[in-house]
């Protein structure tokens, strides 16, 4: 065994040489002219386009609005008593109302605004005739929220009859309460939901006839002081509603935003004890801004 060791080491080194020799030599020199091709770098990740998540995809509102409008729902939230709200395009004709929207709550004035569309409607069809008198009440109404001026009209042109027109104009879950007034029905006890003030409004924007809308409207874009709060604003109109009930105060807000009164908002602020004029104020005014501003 001895005498085949040296054979093999020898063996052994010449094979190693020989691979040593295979490692470090030189590739062949290209006898091709052309350049050589480089791959194609890949496309880096962040160059790809995400397609951006809206926050409500089947409401039909554009997506920046939807954001809108899940941050007025949350900030309704926050605040005092209850919230109903609801929002409505008239142009493409979708709308969003929140868990609120069919809660019955007190009217306070904004059924003023059912009043002169029901006093407008009885003069045209010639069942009444309005004096000057009349129609300096009926501004009065919408104006100033003028409480003595629904007061003589109520009583003039029968409070039951207007009453009876008020679910023609989308009010159909209105509800004239008993035992607070001498008389019944009175418009100052009445309750009504969100979504009765938003028929209201687009009954308004909608149906009456345009000379009488163009009144409506006016009136509404040029309130006094008392009412600019809620849904007014530059390019707005609107007919508020505030009152201390039995339960604690209502601030209610209902009008119209944007060119050719394109969206229709509503919100009725249910305190419930748990603040006052000032807080409801502060959310109608807030949540129009959220929306709009």
């Amino acid at each position: 065994m001895r005498h085949m060791l040296r054979p093999i080491l020898v063996a052994c080194a010449l094979a190693l040489t020989a691979c040593g020799d295979a490692v470090t030599a030189e590739p062949p020199a290209s006898t091709s002219t052309q350049p050589t091709s480089q791959p194609a770098s890949p496309t880096p990740a962040a160059a790809v386009a995400t397609p951006e998540v809206c926050a409500m995809p089947d409401s039909g509102f554009e997506c920046d609005f939807q954001k809108r409008i899940k941050a007025a729902q949350a900030y309704a939230e926050t605040r005092p008593g209850t919230v109903g709200i609801v929002l409505r395009d008239r142009k493409s004709g979708v709308m969003w109302r929140n868990d609120h929207a069919d809660d019955m709550t007190w009217t306070a004035s904004t059924i003023k605004l059912a009043m002169v569309v029901n006093l407008l409607e009885r003069h045209r069809a010639g069942k009444i005739k309005l004096s000057n008198d009349d129609r300096r009440l009926m501004t009065a109404m919408l104006h100033s929220s003028d409480d003595d001026a629904a007061d003589t009209l109520w009583k003039r042109y029968g409070g039951a009859t207007f009453n009876a027109a008020f679910g023609k104009y989308g009010m159909t879950s209105l509800v004239a309460q008993r035992g607070y007034s001498s008389s019944f029905p009175y418009w100052g006890f009445e309750k009504c939901t969100t979504n009765d003030l938003d028929r209201l409004i687009n009954y308004v924007l909608d149906t009456v006839p345009a000379e009488d809308r163009e009144y409506i409207v006016g009136q509404m874009r040029q309130v006094g002081p008392e009412q600019q709060w809620g849904v007014w604003g530059p390019d707005s109109g609107t007919k508020n509603g505030w009152s201390e009930e039995d339960g604690g105060w209502v601030m209610n807000s209902v009008g119209f935003v944007g060119k050719d009164a394109r969206y229709t908002v509503a919100i009725m602020n249910n305190l419930k004890g748990e603040g006052g004029y000032d807080e409801g104020r502060a959310t109608d005014t807030e949540i129009t801004r959220i929306l709009f501003r």
